[in-house]
């Protein structure tokens, strides 16, 4: 974006320029134009015992930072991306089947499962990583 600021002494040119470290800062939002992997990281179970009807509060939370690789049918690596404060990240992607291998996050007990995801020609796919963070609570007593 270019803004043009005046000054007593005269015009002044101020030149920003946004945008993210290129592989460190979050990935780009999907849109029309982007085929690939989009998704969200969550950690969960938050709290140590599920309740019916569900506590909002217990919802998994997002993880950001997480490492998540795309890798193609031959085992290389199609892509990557770094989950956003959100938990979101879209990887950039061909047409294709790819298996998703999350990469383990500090304060999470264990790295999410790898999970195959199929890319169509056209729109991006929609995946959910769950990180397990090893909260469990004593099994539910018995009902009587």
């Amino acid at each position: 974006m270019i803004v043009w600021r005046r000054h007593a002494a005269g015009l002044f040119l101020v030149l920003a320029v946004g945008g993210c470290a290129a592989g460190g800062g979050p990935s780009p939002q999907p849109s029309a134009s982007h085929v690939g992997i989009a998704g969200t990281a969550v950690a969960g179970p938050v709290c140590p015992v599920e309740k019916a009807p569900p506590d909002s509060s217990c919802a998994p939370r997002p993880v950001a930072g997480a490492v998540i690789i795309a890798r193609n049918g031959s085992g290389a690596e199609a892509g990557r991306a770094t989950t956003a404060a959100d938990g979101t990240f879209f990887i950039t992607v061909a047409a294709g089947s790819y298996q998703l291998q999350p990469q383990p996050v500090a304060g999470v007990m264990n790295a999410a499962p790898g999970q195959d995801v199929v890319v169509g020609a056209g729109a991006p796919s929609d995946v959910t990583v769950i990180y397990d963070t090893g909260i469990r609570g004593p099994a539910p007593a018995p009902s009587i």
